[in-house]
């Protein structure tokens, strides 16, 4: 157990704490295809792109309730629209691209003379990855606990440590064992938030397979899993380290695994190794295309709560095993017809409910809400496969074209509104 949640004091402390969202969107033209015009956005610290010069990427800053986070989201989102509508073209609002002829039409970003490494090491991924997987979207999660329970949970330590370690090596511990425990309990994400079911037949994808095919096998993966050290923080640097040296990854960014710990500012093992653990990024949610802003409120909450209750588990070794295990189940969760998976995630579910209502009953709600993806026809892929299979390019675009009008859809996602009116007008 990393937190004692039957001391009152640090139950209402864990309940602080910071999240930050980086959300990736290609831009298209007004027909659906990939906008082959330049990054529009100069030198802005909340407006970036990706692999791809036209997949932009919206930094929020660091907020530490779930509607401040959304609302600067939508600001940045606001910022971005009033430029792509000037130059004919919207945000598309799925994980999985729109149409696209080949690879050759795929746009790396350019950095300019002035940063060519970076130019550089996306020629490197596109050669070793191939430009198409580099089209997929999603959204990172970043979190960590404020600093008043990381001092008080240190506090504690200090009375029963044998040695006296400092603040940021108890950090660097207690976060690389919660990354593990997240690391292991990632499929119950991608089950959960999972809005990827429907593609364009140019992407080369089974529809109907996948509840997200950037999570599942053909996914954006290393081509081989990674096995780190979650043993000691020296340890699970070192084993990066090792990847790098046996030319497997190209630096600690080439690591695609679904949950990362980072340093403040620049994600360089250097920095990391120097600095210490900042916070946790999850990186396997879909962008959902039933809300603007990519995310529903309510499972930013559940991240928190599922921190919460991961923190409340006993400690166990997390192994070559388990992480291949964790990895393989990733894959499976991203599977649509999968009753095993399903069950395990009802069970999960029914256990975290019980910790919810046990320690912080004010939060039931955002239970029964993951809860009710379960039932059928209750989740997000299969509410996205119902409205969007038989015509996802047209019904994407007018979607996109929706949201750069600024309109929103039922925040409880049971009544998709363009269903109804958006989607069954004309363009």
């Amino acid at each position: 157990m990393l937190i004692r949640f039957d001391d009152k004091a640090l139950r209402e402390k864990s309940m602080k704490a910071e999240y930050g969202l980086e959300r990736e969107s290609l831009r298209t033209t007004l027909n659906g295809k990939i906008a082959m015009t330049p990054h529009p956005f100069a030198e802005d610290k909340h407006i970036d792109r990706d692999f791809c010069e036209c997949q932009t990427e919206l930094i929020t800053d660091v907020f530490d309730n779930a509607d401040a986070l959304l609302s600067h989201l939508g600001r940045l989102e606001d910022q971005v629209d009033e430029v792509l509508l000037k130059q004919n073209e919207v945000l598309w609002s799925f994980s999985n691209p729109p149409f696209f002829c080949s690879e050759g039409e795929i746009p790396v970003a350019s950095f300019g003379k002035e940063q060519q490494h970076k130019n550089n090491y996306r020629a490197y991924l596109a050669r070793k990855y191939g430009k198409k997987k580099m089209l997929f979207s999603g959204i990172h999660f970043n979190f960590s606990f404020q600093s008043e329970l990381m001092q008080a949970l240190y506090q504690e330590h200090l009375l029963k440590a044998p040695c006296k370690e400092s603040f940021q090596s108890f950090k660097n511990q207690f976060y690389l064992d919660l990354s593990a425990r997240l690391t292991e309990y990632a499929w119950l994400v991608v089950y959960l938030t999972a809005a990827s079911p429907v593609s364009d037949p140019s992407f080369g994808f089974q529809n109907d397979q996948y509840r997200s095919v950037r999570c599942g096998r053909e996914g954006y993966w290393n081509d081989f899993v990674p096995i780190l050290d979650y043993r000691s923080f020296s340890g699970y640097i070192q084993s990066i380290n090792s990847l790098i040296g046996q030319k497997k990854i190209a630096a600690v960014s080439e690591l695609y695994y679904p949950v990362r710990l980072k340093p403040r500012g620049e994600n360089r093992l250097s920095c990391l190794k120097e600095n210490g653990v900042n916070h946790i990024e999850l990186r396997v949610l879909d962008v959902n295309p039933l809300t603007r802003e990519g995310i529903m409120k309510e499972d930013i909450r559940f991240l928190h709560l599922l921190m919460l209750y991961l923190a409340s588990l006993p400690e166990k070794e997390f192994d070559e095993q388990k992480q291949s295990a964790a990895i393989g189940k990733i894959k499976q969760a991203a599977l649509f017809e999968n009753d095993d998976i399903k069950n395990e995630a009802r069970s999960v579910l029914e256990r975290m409910s019980l910790f919810v209502k046990t320690y912080f009953p004010k939060e039931c709600a955002v239970m029964d809400f993951q809860l009710a993806k379960l039932r059928n026809g209750g989740s997000y892929a299969e509410i996205v496969s119902s409205i969007f299979s038989a015509d996802y390019l047209n019904r994407g675009l007018l979607l996109a074209k929706a949201f750069q009008r600024r309109e929103t859809v039922c925040a409880n996602c049971s009544v998709f509104l363009p269903q109804r009116n958006i989607l069954q007008t004309t363009t």
